[in-house]
């Protein structure tokens, strides 16, 4: 429509000298757009973080939060590290005569080279710790948080690796 500001156009207001409260503020608060300021916005929330809690009661959006625990990421990273080590010893059981149960990952283990299967072992692990590190903090089933079971996918990738670990020196030795 003809004379309507365009989206992206900052909205001035005007701000009478006669209130003393008001006198000297600023006309303009924003010096632009700042959702086209991509990068910045990264570099900057990484180390200056905003909401570390929901504004709101209701709020249980992904995008309440842009801070997570640090305790999120070590169990992430300890994640990714034991479905590495399991994609490694997975190979190393085929290798002495096991087979692989799983019928998704079985053509990749079967395959020429490892390098598919652990790729994509570990791809979709990572993007699944990404998943539950975002609702950590949601309520999943009534009462149990997502972040209850980052930490049961954990003790989970604790005993296999204990038990592919019992497998190796059986078939090896």
């Amino acid at each position: 429509m003809p004379g309507t500001p365009a989206v992206h156009e900052p909205i001035t207001t005007s701000v009478s000298s006669d209130d003393p409260a008001l006198a000297g503020a600023p006309r303009e608060r924003r010096r632009g757009e700042r959702r086209r300021q991509v990068l910045r916005a990264l570099l900057l929330g990484n180390f200056h973080a905003r909401r570390r809690r929901p504004r709101r009661a209701d709020e249980r959006g992904l995008a309440a939060l842009d801070w997570h625990h640090p305790q999120w990421l070590a169990t992430a990273i300890l994640i990714v590290l034991l479905s590495s080590v399991d994609s490694l010893l997975t190979l190393a059981l085929v290798e002495h005569g096991a087979y692989e149960t799983n019928p998704l990952m079985r053509p990749l283990v079967e395959g020429a080279s490892a390098l598919p299967f652990t790729l994509v072992k570990v791809g979709l692990t990572g993007g699944g710790v990404v998943l539950l590190t975002l609702l950590a903090r949601m309520r999943l089933f009534g009462q149990l948080t997502a972040g209850l079971l980052i930490y049961a996918v954990l003790a989970a990738y604790g005993i296999l690796i204990l038990y592919e670990l019992g497998l190796l020196d059986r078939l090896s030795g």
